[in-house]
């Protein structure tokens, strides 16, 4: 028999675990974002203005088109595996959505060239219900430091009174000796050319809850037709849309929902009210107020061809004018200035409410072709 000696213990040798690779990690979730971001412009595109519940997701600030591609494409600028993936991902969605961004591309433009003489200036505003917190005289003051020809202002009284009393009116008219008065609802358009005509737009297929409305509610546009001399007409359409959602609901409110879905269904006869009566008008046009509308909503395709916004004598880069009173960025341009082919635009611009609206004036210098 043969004895064999007995082996050496050997010690178990733990191997260290594997090390989580964090970088591809962050990889996946640059290229994963950037897919995302794509398909979520590409269903905006699709969506918005077309189903009463995207007006939530509509809220999104329109640079975010801009900001969020630019962002990620940066960010995968370090990392060698990610970085093509996503700057082709980050340029698809620049190319669909830049246009949504509200940045104004054309501001190098110059408008339309100097102001001839008789050249008609208009002031557009919303002036946040201009009585309410004692800022009447403010407000006046305001209003007569333009030294407009044309004044188309939204909110002139308090919604819960049925329209301005006689009172209210005549001081209207103190204030503004020799101009041509219009009120419809909310509306008021105050003019030194003589108003030919004046038409408070009828909505058709209002919601039945709105049947016994005040003017206030069933009249959002008022067309005035003014008189430039020479036989030229000028149309302004001085228009107020109903908002979109409430910020005193959050998504986690049932009646959150219940006012997305009213609202779409007051803004949409709004929208088609506005477009029909453009659309048959044939003098030159001018559609200014607070629509109530970012450059990214897609109710914007409801405006009749050939109508342009007026940003192209602007020199800002990025027309915002409305600014919450909680504090909010100015991130959101609501109120538009658009013309018609034959109308001129030689200056645009927002000017400061000086803390009596939280909307800035419209200013513009317009003449016709």
């Amino acid at each position: 028999m043969t004895l064999t000696a007995p082996r050496a213990h050997r010690p178990r040798v733990r191997r260290p675990a594997p090390k989580l690779d964090w970088r591809r990690w962050v990889r996946a979730g640059l290229v994963g974002a950037a897919a995302l971001w794509l398909a979520f412009t590409v269903t905006h595109l699709l969506v918005s203005g077309r189903w009463w519940l995207w007006l939530a997701v509509d809220a999104i600030p329109p640079v975010a088109f801009v900001g969020v591609p630019v962002l990620l494409a940066l960010g995968a600028a370090p990392c060698r595996r990610s970085r093509r993936p996503v700057a082709l991902l980050a340029i698809g969605a620049l190319l669909l959505g830049g246009s949504l961004s509200g940045i104004n591309v054309q501001r190098f433009s110059g408008g339309d060239g100097p102001a001839p003489a008789g050249a008609v200036r208009i002031l557009s505003w919303n002036t946040a219900y201009w009585d309410e917190g004692g800022q009447t005289e403010a407000l006046y003051r305001f209003l007569r430091d333009a030294d407009a020809d044309v004044y188309l202002l939204q909110e002139y009284w308090y919604t819960r009174g049925p329209g301005p009393d006689a009172s209210a009116v005549a001081r209207l008219r103190a204030e503004f000796p020799g101009f041509d008065v219009a009120i419809v609802g909310e509306l008021v358009t105050l003019s030194r050319l003589p108003i030919l005509r004046e038409i408070p737009l009828v909505a058709p297929d209002l919601p039945a809850s709105m049947a016994d409305a005040t003017a206030h509610f069933r009249h959002k546009t008022l067309r005035t037709d003014l008189d430039l001399g020479s036989g030229r007409v000028l149309s302004t359409y001085n228009t107020h849309l109903p908002v979109p959602l409430s910020p005193e609901h959050g998504p986690w409110d049932g009646d959150f929902y219940r006012i997305l879905r009213e609202q779409y269904a007051q803004r949409e006869p709004q929208w088609r009210a506005l477009a029909t009566d453009v659309d048959g008008n044939d003098h030159p046009v001018l559609v200014a107020g607070d629509l109530n509308t970012s450059p990214a909503m897609g109710e914007l395709r409801e405006l009749p061809d050939g109508l342009r916004d007026a940003r192209h004598a602007m020199a800002s880069w990025y027309p915002a004018s409305w600014l919450d009173t909680a504090g909010w960025p100015r991130w959101w341009r609501l109120d538009w200035a658009l013309v018609s082919p034959q109308v001129k635009v030689h200056s645009y611009r927002f000017t400061d409410a000086e803390g009596l609206s939280d909307h800035r004036a419209q200013e513009l210098v317009l003449s016709l072709g």
